[in-house]
């Protein structure tokens, strides 16, 4: 018996918890109850990341203490997994005893080893917050394409990644004041020192091949020094050795893994040095979004061996989730919460759809609103449960709610003939293959009750043995696919053992066929997804997106015209005359790849088309753009980007966010006239 880890990344507790997130903890709750059902020995940990910056704020802004926050919060999270059927062993807090201990241990043994560094760093300072800002707490104009409303990593229009000092016109995103340089001393984990060792383990084969040509990269660019403290005030643990310094959130947030073990461990007796020693022979599996794998698969290594930890078994990284083949958007309804979900539809249907689309890659996978409906109705409505109900009504009915001695061997031994394939396919999380293997399956068995005809024959009093003969074969056949799917469908699995009357579904269960044995009268199992059920989440969404955006704008402070936004420099009569704008008709719209604020315009200008990138994503869908009028710069330099040539600009106004208006010209403009 193998003795298995599982961790999903730890949620940040900031916020609810969407579809998105929910690709992960479906994804690992799937293979660790296949290996639960398989024979394995599988212990499930999680926990809320409950340090860092914009907790510490939120906590501020609604008048509570990060405390309550974050147990709020954990709350709100745990409710959403149970309901979606996720099975934690353990569901934990980042700020917790154990993991103050093991972050503070291993940062005393990098220290002591050699590991840490101490240097005096320029960072930017909100002089009236009276703080240090992290990156994403700056915004200003990207120094390199002159982009407006831009992060102080990295500019969303052209692509540019810089240092925060180097936007210009910063302002806080706190306070709206604008931020100073200031020194401070700060701590950082010399990450080269572990060059060689995560060289040789990340090569080894715990992740993918996609990540490693990515860590293939960072390895010939050089691995970097790694600031590991944040000055007060924060939100976490103070440094050991050093008052008013914190650990960077980065730091306790995967020892967090660590620490809900460590918890589990004192609950149950389970040993925690068994799994956690560098020696160990235990498996640990880290399952996270691509977008961490720098942590978990530099970092986080790092400083386990640091600590004098072992290193994990894999590191599993997924891609995102888009809806209807574009990402999750507020405004259009998709950006879907997991509680607005529950509240029309079984979780068990997304469990479904996310194992049909998931394979062992990171790529993207899409939830096609249009395609969820279909597969499962088609799948688990029309196949799956349809096998049951074709069957159980004659056994009730006319056999008095019993299988028969026999049954179609043939037909079962090829259905549990697939067991290794299946099996094999879910411990490589090859989901979507090991979906269309067991569908195949049930293809056959209502192919072999619509050719015996059980409800033809059972009209003819000598046909009845073989009546039960068939719905009997049906049946088990039916419970094959049922142990097969358990992992995906545990609360049907659960409804599916009721029925039989036979106990827990087991993998082991495959070789034992159920005859001369009572079932239970047959209930229906599951219903079919309506449309109404899919507008009414979409709808649900929008409302909600709508009633927060009303909240905040009424918690907002009233400032002076000029207090968030300075004047700009004076210009002449004569520069601004040099603009010539023009109506155009936005003749197509559509969305950027890879771009959080854009749309693509082509722009009619009476004979002639221009290629214009706007910011206006956030109040606009592209749809509600082709065939309007609007107005133009059409005398600007075509600049280039990162995703491809703007040969131009749209004039738009307003306060931001939804409340953006282009520029419409007056009625009976025509495209090319120039505004004056």
């Amino acid at each position: 018996m193998r003795k298995i880890l599982v961790t999903s990344a730890l949620p940040y507790a900031n916020g609810p918890i969407h579809l998105g997130h929910l690709v992960e903890y479906i994804q690992t709750d799937i293979w660790a109850r296949f290996q639960r059902l398989h024979g394995e020995d599988c212990t499930y940990v999680c926990a809320d990341d409950a340090h860092g910056t914009p907790i510490m704020l939120r906590a501020q802004q609604e008048g509570i203490t990060p405390e309550a926050l974050i147990e709020r919060m954990s709350q709100e999270h745990q409710a959403d997994f149970a309901d979606f059927l996720i099975g934690f062993d353990n569901y934990y807090s980042t700020h917790s005893p154990e993991n103050r201990e093991f972050a503070s241990l291993i940062y005393l043994r990098a220290r002591d080893a050699g590991h840490i560094d101490k240097r005096t760093i320029k960072q930017a300072y909100d002089p009236e917050a009276k703080m240090f800002l992290p990156d994403r707490f700056i915004k200003g104009e990207c120094p390199r394409c002159g982009a407006p409303d831009q992060y102080g990593d990295s500019c969303e229009v052209c692509g540019a990644t810089y240092a925060p000092t180097e936007l210009k016109n910063p302002v806080s995103v706190i306070s709206g004041a604008t931020p100073i340089e200031k020194e401070s001393e700060h701590y950082f984990f010399k990450l080269g020192d572990f060059e060689e060792m995560l060289r040789d383990w990340t090569r080894s084969g715990p992740v993918q091949p996609e990540i490693q040509h990515k860590l293939d990269e960072w390895f010939e660019n050089g691995l970097a020094d790694w600031d590991i403290s944040r000055d007060a005030p924060y939100w976490g643990f103070e440094i050991p050795d050093a008052p008013g310094k914190y650990l960077y959130v980065w730091l306790d947030a995967p020892i967090g893994y660590l620490a809900s073990f460590k918890n589990y461990c004192d609950r149950t007796g389970k040993d925690f040095d068994e799994y956690w020693k560098p020696d160990s022979t235990t498996e640990v599996h880290h399952f996270i979004g691509k977008d961490i794998a720098y942590f978990h698969t530099l970092f986080f290594p790092a400083t386990l061996e640091a600590g004098g930890f072992r290193k994990p078994t894999a590191v599993h990284c997924h891609g995102f989730l888009t809806v209807n083949g574009q990402k999750m958007s507020k405004s259009r309804g998709t950006f879907i919460q997991a509680r607005t979900y529950l509240n029309h539809l079984a979780p068990e249907y997304l469990r479904y759809y996310f194992a049909a689309k998931l394979g062992p890659g990171i790529d993207d996978i899409d939830l096609s609103l249009d395609d969820f409906k279909a597969r499962v109705n088609s799948d688990l409505v029309g196949k799956l449960v349809n096998i049951a109900s074709r069957c159980a009504g004659f056994i009730s009915k006319r056999f008095e709610g019993k299988l028969c001695a026999t049954l179609d061997d043939a037909l079962y031994q090829q259905a549990i003939g697939k067991a290794d394939t299946i099996a094999a396919l879910y411990e490589k999380r090859e989901f979507g293959h090991a979906m269309r293997e067991i569908m195949a399956l049930a293809d056959q068995a209502n192919q072999y009750i619509d050719e015996e005809k059980p409800w033809v024959l059972i009209k003819e009093a000598e046909k009845a043995a073989h009546v039960q003969h068939t719905c009997t074969t049906g049946l088990n056949l039916f419970r094959v696919l049922m142990i097969y799917l358990k992992p995906v469908l545990p609360a049907l699995a659960t409804k599916v053992e009721a029925f039989l009357d036979a106990g827990e579904l087991t993998w082991a269960d495959l070789e034992k066929p159920l005859t001369d044995h009572a079932i239970n009268r047959f209930k229906p199992l599951l219903t079919r997804v309506e449309q109404e059920s899919l507008d009414a989440i979409i709808e649900d969404t929008r409302q909600a997106v709508a009633d927060m955006a009303a909240q905040q704008e009424s918690a907002a402070k009233v400032s002076g015209p000029l207090a968030d936004e300075p004047i700009a420099d004076e210009i002449a009569f004569p520069d601004f005359a040099k603009l010539d704008l023009r109506v155009a008709r936005i003749s197509k719209a559509e969305h950027v790849e890879g771009a959080d604020k854009l749309l693509r315009l082509t722009l009619d200008l009476g004979g002639e088309t221009r290629n214009v990138f706007a910011g206006i994503k956030s109040a606009y869908a592209p749809e509600d753009l082709e065939g309007r009028l609007t107005v133009m710069v059409a005398n600007l330099a075509p600049r280039k980007m990162r995703f491809g040539v703007s040969e131009g600009m749209v004039l738009a106004a307003g306060p931001g966010g939804k409340e953006l208006f282009i520029l419409s010209p007056d009625e009976g403009a025509q495209p090319g006239m120039r505004v004056k």
